[in-house]
């Protein structure tokens, strides 16, 4: 139950500062800024989302092997991989 606790929690916190984020893009593109500095941050947001994205796989993934004889560590190790690749 513990495991579930954190990943929520990181999972929510890492959803919270992609809105914070996004929310300077906003400011950024209602300021009329420079058009780099606004792919940047979408990038930056792009980033932040896809590993949210790959957290909840990886949890979803746990969850539905639960009670199998499966390495949850490489299970990790292959989300990972997408997320820095993917």
């Amino acid at each position: 139950m513990t495991d579930w606790y954190d990943r929520k929690h990181e999972m929510l916190n890492r959803l919270k500062r992609a809105e914070g984020q996004l929310r300077g893009v906003q400011r950024l593109v209602d300021e009329e800024d420079d058009c780099e500095k606004v792919v940047q941050q979408l990038a930056a947001v792009r980033k932040a989302l896809d590993k949210v994205f790959y957290k909840a796989v990886t949890c979803a993934l746990e969850r539905e092997l639960e009670g199998q004889r499966v390495d949850i560590a490489r299970i990790e190790k292959y989300t990972q991989l997408f997320a820095k690749y993917g």
